[in-house]
């Protein structure tokens, strides 16, 4: 028998986690990778990444049990890019665990 799990994520204090990741993969230089001639339809763009650790709560709820609350703490990446005149955009992420 299938049984469907609904699995879920929440960071404790998101907004310290969005501005330290903010502040780490935005670049006080730039290699200059985003003026670069490119062949038309390319753009050419600066990235940045950062690894930095964060806590939540995983929960995990299957039909007919009860639900499973997890506390965690795990490692992150988080990758960003930059256009020739863009700010920086978080782009990616994911669990290094």
């Amino acid at each position: 028998m299938k049984q469907t799990l609904h699995i879920s994520a929440a960071f404790d204090q998101p907004e310290f986690v969005q501005n330290l990741v903010e502040r780490l993969a935005y670049r006080r230089y730039e290699f200059g990778f985003s003026k670069q001639l490119m062949p038309r339809g390319l753009k050419a763009l600066e990235t940045s990444s950062t690894e930095t650790y964060v806590s939540g709560t995983m929960a995990i709820d299957a039909a007919h049990n009860e639900p499973i609350n997890m506390p965690f703490i795990t490692c992150f990446l988080f990758t960003c890019i930059k256009g020739k005149s863009d700010p920086y955009q978080l782009i990616w992420s994911c669990s290094l665990s």
